[in-house]
């Protein structure tokens, strides 16, 4: 036990682990870190994430349209359950990119780097789908595609936090010096998160308050919460499937790239 304890302290020195993490909180922390397990944990459960996400995509489809409409948006309020699963995913993805980009930054973790990487594209496609359904909804309840209102402003500023992670990670050559820069903007991004969820509360904006996670309760009527929460579960399934389907699929990369490397170098 004392040369064990031995030699995970010369390994916190060399890691410079936080002097709190010990073997076995570091074991629970990183147990998935190890791509091999990663890859072993994930085989089974990625197809069945894709099932999931259709079966609730179907579901959840079928609810929007079966539901009323609404008695002063009338139809038009079925693109909430579009808008609103959009909006928060993107959201949340962008939240898992900068714990992903801490963790790679910190502890030098390859499969950190790789989730991040990962949800950078899917974080955006959601984040431009909220954008493109609040300009759809907002023109006939607003009567105008665009404003600079506080919320919508920073929905954008997400939207380009995503483009410009995606754009340096490609512009550097140097997968390593890549990764790095990419991190930095990655944590920078966050800041940006807590300013597009309480910017209704903070400013006097044209958009709605919250109406489904409030003080009090929800707002919405079950006939418009169900569908709600089922394209949400839908959505957040959805990501799931891709975000592991992408992880795994850029380990097998990196492994492809290294072998490549070694057979130049023995060549």
């Amino acid at each position: 036990m004392r040369r064990i304890g031995r030699r995970f302290q010369r390994a916190r020195r060399r890691r410079r682990l936080p002097p709190g993490v010990g073997p076995r909180n570091r074991t629970l922390m990183f147990g998935l870190a190890n791509p091999d397990r990663f890859m072993r944990f994930t085989r089974p459960v990625t197809p069945v994430a894709w099932v999931v996400a259709g079966v609730l995509l179907v579901v959840g489809t079928w609810l929007s349209f079966t539901a009323p409409g609404d008695y002063q948006q009338g139809d038009t309020v079925r693109i909430m359950f579009v808008h609103v699963p959009a909006a928060s995913l993107g959201l949340m993805i962008y939240g898992a990119l900068g714990v992903s980009s801490f963790f790679a930054l910190v502890f030098r973790h390859p499969l950190a780097d790789a989730a991040a990487r990962a949800a950078a594209l899917p974080g955006a496609a959601y984040t431009a789908l909220a954008l493109v359904t609040g300009s759809l909804w907002g023109q006939p309840m607003w009567g105008t595609w665009w404003v600079w209102d506080a919320r919508l402003t920073s929905v954008l500023v997400l939207f380009l936090f995503y483009l410009g992670y995606i754009a340096l990670r490609s512009a550097i050559d140097d997968e390593a010096k890549a990764a790095r820069a990419a991190a930095v903007l990655g944590l920078v991004g966050l800041i940006n998160l807590p300013i597009v969820k309480f910017s209704v509360d903070w400013w006097n904006t044209l958009h709605q308050p919250a109406s489904l996670l409030r003080a009090g309760g929800t707002s919405l009527d079950p006939v418009f919460l169900w569908p709600l929460l089922t394209m949400m579960a839908a959505f957040g399934a959805l990501f799931l499937a891709i975000w592991l389907s992408a992880i795994r699929t850029e380990i097998v990369r990196r492994r492809v790239m290294s072998l490549r490397a070694r057979a130049a170098q023995n060549a």
